[in-house]
Formats: C-alpha cells, structure tokens, sequence
C-alpha cells in the first residue's frame, strides 16, 4: 500500500525515533509499504518518521544510482543491489573525507541543495529479521544511510546547510509546511 509522505512542518519529523521490538505490530507489512511508497515517489530512502512513525526505522535502495557513469563500475554495481532495512541504527563512527552532494528530501519536494557528509561511517542495527549487524559503508551508501539516519534522530537535510541557503529557501519551506505545493507522490501536511 503507498502511503502518503509526511511533509515538512510536521512535528513527527523533528522527533528523535524510540527504539522497537521484533514484536511491534505489523512490523513486515509497514516495511513492505515503505517499500512501496518510496517506488512510487522515485526515492532512494525512506525513513518512518516520514510516514508518521517516530521509530528507528528506514530503508533504503541505491539501485536509481546504478546508472551513473561517474562512479566507478565496482561502485555502480554495489549500488545496483544495495538494498537494506535498518532498525535501531546506530552510527558509530563517521571519518574520511568531508564531500558535498546535492541532496533532495520526499518530505522537502522540490527543494535540493549540497549537503557535506563523511564519507565513511560505522553503523549497528538490526535488518527486519532483528539480527543484529556492525557494518562500514563508503561513498554514496554512506552518504543514503546518513541521509535516512538523520530522521531518525529529528534532523532534516535542510539543518546542515548555510544559513544564507537557509533564508533562500525560507519561503519555499513555508509553502511547504502549509501544504502550498504540489508533488507527484501522495503527501500528508500538518494542520
């Protein structure tokens, strides 16, 4: 089932996701439509908090990536089949280079700016079987799991740029969070 995105402005967005249990209610039928909603609204990650729920919980699916040729083929083929659910995400560690990257949101449509991030990072979580992994990523899946990450803890993308992008963008924002634009996916405004 597609589920609509919950756009900024929304307070569930700026919250700090609770941990869960393999027992939370519908647990494989909520990440099945995770799934789903983020097909339908060409994204790459998906985080609970953007369909309502303030849990630990995204997904993600570099695949949209596979295709650019800037990346080397070893990279485009991890791209290709990186797809992941991470429950109870815990970032570790982040080092490496600081690189920037022009990063969209399918809560903040329409709005895209260059966000720095680590280039590597450290993460424990556990997959939708709740079997616990301690992984490295690089690069663009680094920079996805980060992305996603940052919902879960009540951050937007939005909150790591300059504040003269801010007040660039500021009028947009507000568009947004009155429910004054109009995306390709189904969305849910705050009232």
């Amino acid at each position: 089932m597609i589920l609509p995105i919950v756009a900024y402005g929304d307070p569930v967005l700026r919250k700090k996701g609770s941990n869960i249990a393999s027992e939370y209610p519908r647990l494989k039928e909520m990440i099945d439509n995770m799934f789903e909603t983020m097909y339908n609204s060409y994204g790459v990650g998906l985080a609970a908090p953007q369909i309502g729920k303030d849990i630990r919980l995204f997904i993600v699916d570099t695949e949209p990536f596979s295709d650019n040729q800037d990346y080397s083929e070893e990279e485009r083929n991890f791209l290709k089949t990186f797809k992941k659910v991470f429950i109870n995400a815990q970032i570790t560690k982040e080092e490496g280079d600081e690189w920037g990257f022009n990063e969209g949101c399918l809560s903040i449509p329409d709005i895209h700016e260059d966000v720095t991030r680590f280039s590597i990072i450290h993460i424990t979580y556990q997959d939708e079987n709740f079997d616990t992994h301690e992984d490295t990523f690089t690069g663009l899946a680094a920079r996805v799991i980060q992305h996603e990450y940052d919902h879960i803890e009540g951050i937007l993308f939005t909150d790591k740029i300059s504040p003269f992008k801010k007040r660039l963008i500021k009028n947009k924002l507000e568009k947004i969070s009155r429910g004054q634009v109009k995306a390709e996916y189904p969305m849910k405004f705050y009232k």
